[in-house]
């Protein structure tokens, strides 16, 4: 028993003003507090084990960006700001009321970072290799082949620039699942919102279950635009709808005897205003 129950269950058993029966009464009301105390110590504890344990698998996934922007250099400021805001999660992520469920994303969003990565590392060295190409043509004086080069590194770089910004919005999601919600409504676009949930999902589900695999299907209404919503709230909702539909899809696999190809659909569409 805690030790400062103990002093107050001692107190009671030598209290001459507690009838006897008012004595098990409150005895019985202590062990039952302690009971309760011990129970949230338990949770406590398993709780911190998931951030520690969440923090370093973070702490890994730092380490490998890192390796990555030293690859990529200047050539993409794009991956640098996700880099410095995945940085910037880490601390935020162990203060977080959404631990728990964001350990058991943590896989599936650093395959999903990985995959953009993977892009700017192959175009940033076929780049390299463009530009010291590029070189020796000066050198010849072949101008004509100097422009053609100079036009592909051009759309390299695009396409870096492109996959920069995929990576950096995986980030905004993973902070937006992290924070508590403000309540606060922002411009955002649902579409956007609504395909990384989908990516994490899967992902997330694929990381504790291997044998999970499922076709993805969006129908995205481009017209909806920006909407005034509250980001976390809407976020978590998709996830769990998602998430419950994968769930669905994959219990519906066990039961079929034939063939049978699971298929999560998602779609936006813009409300249409009513008189």
């Amino acid at each position: 028993m805690n030790q400062h129950l103990q002093h107050i269950q001692n107190f009671i058993e030598n209290l001459d003003l507690l009838s006897e029966e008012d004595k098990v009464a409150l005895l019985k009301s202590l062990k039952s507090a302690d009971k309760d105390l011990l129970i949230s110590e338990f949770k406590l504890e398993r709780t911190e084990k998931v951030k520690r344990t969440t923090a370093i698998l973070l702490e890994e996934t730092i380490e490998e960006l890192e390796q990555k922007r030293k690859a990529v250099e200047d050539s993409n400021d794009a991956l640098q700001k996700s880099l410095q805001e995945l940085k910037a999660t880490q601390s935020q992520l162990i203060q977080s009321e959404k631990m728990a469920s964001l350990g058991e994303l943590t896989a599936g969003i650093a395959h999903e970072i990985q995959n953009p990565l993977n892009f700017v590392n192959n175009f940033s060295e076929v780049s390299k290799e463009l530009l010291e190409e590029m070189l020796e043509e000066l050198q010849n004086g072949d101008m004509e082949e100097v422009h053609a080069i100079a036009q592909d590194v051009i759309q390299n770089l695009e396409k870096i620039n492109h996959h920069g910004k995929r990576a950096d919005g995986i980030v905004k999601g993973m902070l937006q699942h992290s924070r508590s919600s403000s309540g606060v409504k922002e411009l955002t676009d649902i579409n956007v919102l609504v395909d990384e949930y989908l990516r994490l999902a899967y992902h997330g589900l694929r990381a504790k279950d291997k044998s999970f695999n499922a076709a993805l299907e969006t129908h995205l209404d481009e017209s909806i635009g920006k909407t005034e919503i509250v980001p976390q709230d809407f976020g978590r909702v998709v996830l769990n709808l998602i998430t419950n539909a994968f769930y669905a899809v994959n219990e519906k696999k066990k039961t079929q005897t034939g063939a049978y190809e699971p298929k999560v659909t998602v779609e936006t569409k813009k409300q249409k205003d009513t008189i």
